[in-house]
C-alpha cells in the first residue's frame, strides 16, 4: 500500500534558498529523510504567492526522495485567521479529493500553517473527511543540527491505544456501577439493560421513556442519569422532578409551563413554571400517562420547538431541556384508545428501556439490602448487620414465590428500615426478621399482592388453596398480566430452571400448572391485561 502526505507548506519553516537551508531543520522536506518512512506522494497546499518557496521544497523533497511526487494545490485565504473561512478551503479540497483508501494509506501533516490550520486539518481528520492519521514533526532535540528532525503518527481511532482502551472501558464500568447506585446486581438481563441506557445517556440529549411498575427505580435512574451527565459537564441546570399525577387542570399547567398574573383566581404573580427550572439541565416526568390532553400538547411542543407558552401569557417562553419519561402503563395502549397522544409518544419513545420488577431480579434482592443497610447508616449514623439466622429466614423468605414484591424496591426498603430500626444493639434478631416477613405477608393479602389475583379469578375457591399454593398461583398470575404472550410469562417464571433443560418449552409448563387451577391463558388475558397494561 502506498503512503500520501497530506499538508500546508511552512511559508516561515520551510523557507530558505541557498546551500545554508540544508542545515536546518526544515517540516516538510525533513520528513523525506527518514529511512523508515518511505512516502510515495506528497500534496502540497501552498498560498498563490509562494509558489517559488513551493517549487523549492519540491526540488528537495525529490532529491532526497527521489520516488516522492510532489503535486501543489494553490489555496488562497484572505485572511488565514479566519476559521471558518479555513475550515471551509480545506473542507473543500478534501470533498475534491479522489481518495482511494483501498490502495492508499493517508497521513495528515499537523506541524506547518497557521494554528487555524492545525486546528481544521485536526478536525476534518477526526471527523473521517481526511481519512488518514495524523503525523507531526519536530526538531531533534538530542541534535539540533539534524535536518531530519523527528516525526510521530497519531490515529486518532483511540480504541486502537491499549491504555486508552483501558480507560475508556474503565470509565464505562464505572458510569455503569454509578447508574446501579454502587450495587453489585447480578441480573445479566437487568445488567446489559444498564449498560444499554449508559451509552444512550452519555450520547444524546433525545428523550428516555423509562417503564416499568410503580416501585422499580425510575426515578432514581433518572436522577442517577442526571449526576453522570453533570458530571461529564454534558449539563449546566438542574433536575427537575415532577409527579403528573398530582397535578390537574390549571394546576397543572401553571406547574409545568408557567403562568402570568392575573391567568387566574389566585395568580397574584408571574410564575416560570418546571419546564424554564429545567432550562440546561433535565426533567423528569414520572407517570407521564396522567397528563391532560392539553398539558400532553403543549409539552410536544416544547419538546420539538423548546418554546411553550405560559398560561395567560401571549408571549413565549424558551427552555432547552433534555426530558425523560417515566410510564407504569403501556402508553402505545393508551395512544390506541386515545388517552394519550400518538405524536407526543413518537416523540418520547426513541429511546425506551423497561426496568423489571423486584420480582423479576430475585438474584438482587441480597446486594439491595445490604445497599439499603448503608443507606440506613448514612441516614442514622448506626451501623445495622443481620446475626446468621435472621439473614437465612429473611433470604428464604424474600427469594421465595411467598414474596411478590408488588412495590418493588419501596417493599425492599421499608422491610430493611423497620428490621434495622427495631434492631437490639444494632443487630437483626430471627425473631425480628420473622415478625417482618409475617407483616409483609399480611399486607400483600391486604392489598391484594397475593390475594387479588388469585381470589378475582377464582372467587370463594380461593379460600381452598394453602397459603403457600395461593403465593405461588399469584406470583404466576401477576407475571401473567404484566407480560404479553404466555411464551414470555414462561420465560419469565421459569428463568433458573429453564437453563438446565435441553430443551425448554416455558409455554407448556405454564399451561399445565395453570390447568391445576382450571385456568387458561385466554382467560387470564381477558381479565387481568387490561391491568398488566396490554392491549
Amino acid at each position: 500500500m502506498k503512503t500520501t502526505v497530506i499538508g500546508l507548506l511552512g511559508t516561515t519553516l520551510d523557507s530558505g534558498f541557498a546551500e545554508k537551508r540544508w542545515e536546518r531543520w526544515r517540516p516538510t522536506v525533513g520528513m523525506f529523510m527518514h529511512q523508515d518512512l518511505l512516502i510515495h506522494r506528497m500534496e502540497l497546499i501552498i498560498p498563490s504567492d509562494s509558489r517559488r518557496l513551493a517549487s523549492t521544497v519540491a526540488m528537495d523533497i525529490q532529491s532526497v526522495s527521489p520516488e516522492t511526487t510532489v503535486n501543489i494545490h494553490p489555496i488562497d485565504f484572505a485572511d488565514p485567521w479566519d476559521f471558518e473561512e479555513v475550515y471551509a478551503g480545506l473542507a473543500d479540497f478534501c470533498a475534491r479529493y479522489p481518495f482511494d483508501q483501498e490502495k492508499e494509506e493517508y497521513l495528515v501533516h499537523i506541524t506547518t500553517g497557521t494554528h487555524v490550520a492545525q486546528i481544521c486539518l485536526f478536525l476534518l481528520t477526526e471527523s473521517r473527511r481526511l481519512p488518514g492519521k495524523l503525523i507531526q514533526t519536530g526538531p531533534d532535540r538530542r541534535d539540533p543540527a539534524d535536518p531530519a528532525g523527528v516525526y510521530s503518527i497519531i490515529d486518532l481511532d483511540l480504541s486502537k491505544y491499549d491504555r486508552l482502551a483501558a480507560r475508556f472501558a474503565q470509565e464505562a464500568s464505572d458510569d455503569v456501577s454509578y447508574l446501579k447506585s454502587g450495587i453489585e446486581t447480578k441480573n445479566v438481563e437487568f445488567n446489559q439493560l444498564i449498560e444499554r441506557i449508559e451509552n444512550v445517556a452519555v450520547n444524546t440529549k433525545d428523550p428516555i421513556l423509562l417503564t416499568g411498575p410503580t416501585g422499580a427505580g425510575k426515578s432514581r435512574l433518572a436522577r442517577r442519569i442526571f449526576d453522570l451527565k453533570k458530571a461529564r459537564r454534558q449539563m449546566t441546570g438542574r433536575f427537575v422532578e415532577v409527579n403528573c399525577a398530582t397535578i390537574r387542570g390549571e394546576q397543572a399547567m401553571s406547574a409545568l409551563f408557567g403562568h402570568s398574573k392575573g391567568a387566574f383566581t389566585g395568580a397574584v404573580t408571574d410564575r416560570d413554571g418546571l419546564l424554564k427550572a429545567a432550562h440546561g439541565g433535565l426533567l423528569f416526568l414520572d407517570e407521564v400517562a396522567e397528563l391532560g390532553a392539553d398539558e400532553q400538547a403543549m409539552l410536544l411542543r416544547a419538546v420539538e420547538e423548546r418554546t411553550f407558552l405560559p398560561l395567560g401569557s401571549d408571549r413565549e417562553s424558551a427552555s432547552d431541556f433534555q426530558l425523560i419519561c417515566g410510564a407504569n402503563r403501556d402508553l402505545r395502549h393508551e395512544a390506541a384508545s386515545g388517552r394519550f397522544r400518538a405524536d407526543l409518544l413518537a416523540r418520547i419513545d426513541l429511546w425506551v428501556f423497561r426496568l423489571p420488577g423486584l420480582a423479576q431480579r430475585r438474584e438482587d434482592i441480597e446486594p439491595n439490602v445490604r445497599y439499603e443497610l448503608d443507606r440506613f447508616a448514612e441516614r442514622t449514623g448506626t451501623r445495622v448487620t443481620f446475626n446468621k439466622e435472621a439473614w437465612r429466614l429473611f433470604m428464604e423468605f424474600a427469594l421465595s414465590a411467598l414474596a411478590p414484591w408488588t412495590a418493588n424496591f419501596r417493599d425492599l426498603a421499608g422491610a430493611v428500615t423497620r428490621m434495622a430500626t427495631l434492631a437490639p444493639g444494632g443487630r437483626i434478631t430471627a425473631d425480628g426478621a420473622r415478625m417482618e416477613v409475617e407483616r409483609l405477608m399480611e399486607q400483600w393479602q391486604g392489598s391484594g399482592g397475593q390475594g387479588g389475583h388469585v381470589e378475582r379469578l377464582l372467587g370463594i375457591g380461593a379460600g381452598e388453596l394453602d397459603l403457600f399454593d395461593r403465593a405461588q398461583l399469584e406470583t404466576a398470575l401477576a407475571v401473567c398480566a404484566e407480560s404479553g404472550s404466555i411464551s414470555e410469562a414462561g420465560r419469565r417464571l421459569f428463568n433458573v430452571s429453564r437453563e438446565k433443560k435441553k430443551a425448554a418449552n416455558d409455554a407448556d409448563r405454564l399451561i399445565k400448572y395453570l390447568k391445576r387451577f382450571g385456568l387458561s391463558w385466554r382467560r387470564i388475558n381477558d381479565e387481568l391485561g387490561r391491568e398488566g397494561g396490554r392491549q
